[in-house]
């Protein structure tokens, strides 16, 4: 009689990709797309975790990521908690506390400029790396074309406001318009008023369900034969030249690996050795019926409130939580989002018995991490995209597949590689 798991098929696959959101999926489209054979690998399915999150938004505009407040005013107003695009654990603060000093070091005006630079040059392809893989999934249905709105309450912060915008969309190639509260109103008819003015931001495209979006280019590199497997990443190890994974059909061998785990990369990088400057900022969200949405996401800018119109209802988000990645919820600021969004428009009941929480995987030097591991050969890093996975994630994996054939990089690589925080 043969042995019991003699009976069980092993998937066989040139590249193991680990983590199944936006990042770890596009990877594994774009190996394939390249004539690899990847097995994707993940605790749960497709989609389910950071990417189900987000605001929904492809941000074109978004050259400039989320710095660390320099002024002074700004870092009181923090730490006094008193607004709602931050909050934090008290108790988190001592294991932050080395990753935020470099995220400020990182923030200053010069090392800043130079992270702009950088990050412009992926976040400019944004667009047409997911076009791609949208017409190819047939994901045409969950897109809109429309843009998205930057709001303010008070004129003279829409006044600053819109001089910086005007700057950056001059700097940048970017198209934006400026919607007095006429405008916004004759634009937005569901909003009840109370603002001042909106930046309308006209390149970046909106996602209805980023979720579903993820399935469905999920299931278009399942239907082009690749091989999706739910298992645990941390089971990773060494097997021979390559890698080993475990999963529900089996051990996976493979003789590389890529490492596409967002806020759980730490679990797998540090075993192994590396000490990278990573850190989560979890973030909440909850759907409301709505008597009427707004026909495009819309950012409370001064209140860290965004309002994005989606299938299951009037999705509430909210700003940075500075926590341990495991705590429990702390859901103060999605109870100040209902009440600062009510204030803008009629909201019904919540969809979901609590808020939905989550965790974006942030670099201290706001790059995300794309290329070989410094130390292992076959082994491949790419995660850390901060707020910007689902923006990022096609862009990032087209180039991860350049450097992992040994093709020239459509963009400098050289701001992301891995090697930047040493061996």
């Amino acid at each position: 009689m043969s042995h019991p798991s003699s009976s069980h098929t092993q998937p066989s696959a040139d590249v193991i990709v680990l983590g199944a959101g936006i990042v770890g999926v596009s990877t594994a489209l774009a190996l394939q797309q390249r004539g690899h054979a990847v097995c994707l690998v993940d605790r749960q399915a497709p989609g389910c975790e950071t990417s189900y999150g987000n605001a929904g938004i492809i941000q074109r505009e978004a050259v400039q990521p989320y710095a660390f407040p320099r002024a002074w005013q700004a870092i009181l107003r923090v730490v006094a908690r008193q607004g709602n695009d931050v909050h934090y654990h008290l108790r988190a603060l001592p294991a932050l506390a080395p990753a935020l000093a470099r995220y400020w070091h990182a923030s200053a005006p010069g090392r800043y400029a130079d992270t702009v630079t950088a990050y412009s040059a992926l976040i400019r392809h944004c667009i047409a790396e997911h076009e791609r893989l949208i017409v190819m999934a047939g994901a045409q249905d969950l897109v809109r074309k429309t843009g998205w709105l930057e709001a303010y309450r008070g004129g003279a912060a829409f006044e600053r406001a819109g001089r910086a915008a005007t700057a950056v969309a001059s700097d940048h190639e970017l198209d934006c318009v400026l919607l007095d509260s006429a405008g916004l109103a004759a634009a937005e008819p569901a909003l009840r008023g109370g603002l001042a003015g909106a930046i309308h931001w006209r390149d970046p495209w909106t996602v209805t369900h980023p979720g579903e979006l993820v399935r469905r280019y999920a299931a278009l590199f399942e239907q082009a034969g690749g091989t999706l497997c739910r298992g645990d990443a941390t089971t990773l190890q060494a097997s021979g030249a390559g890698w080993r994974v475990s999963t529900a059909d089996g051990p996976v061998e493979a003789a590389q690996a890529v490492i596409a785990l967002g806020p759980w990369a730490p679990a797998l990088t540090r075993p192994l050795g590396y000490r990278l400057p990573l850190f989560v900022k979890r973030g909440y969200h909850r759907h409301y019926a709505a008597e009427a949405m707004p026909t495009m996401p819309l950012l409370d800018a001064e209140n860290g409130v965004l309002l994005a119109p989606m299938q299951q209802g009037l999705r509430l988000t909210t700003g940075a939580e500075f926590a341990h990645h495991d705590a429990p919820p702390t859901p103060v600021q999605s109870v100040r989002a209902e009440r600062l969004a009510g204030e803008l428009v009629r909201l019904g009941a919540p969809v979901e018995p609590t808020p939905w929480m989550g965790a974006r995987p942030c670099v201290a030097d706001m790059r995300p991490v794309v290329g070989r591991a410094p130390r292992h050969a076959n082994l491949w890093f790419h995660f850390g995209h901060g707020h910007q996975g689902l923006t990022l994630g096609p862009a990032t994996a087209r180039l991860l597949g350049e450097l992992f054939d040994g093709e020239a990089p459509y963009v400098d690589p050289t701001p992301y590689d891995p090697r930047r925080f040493g061996g």
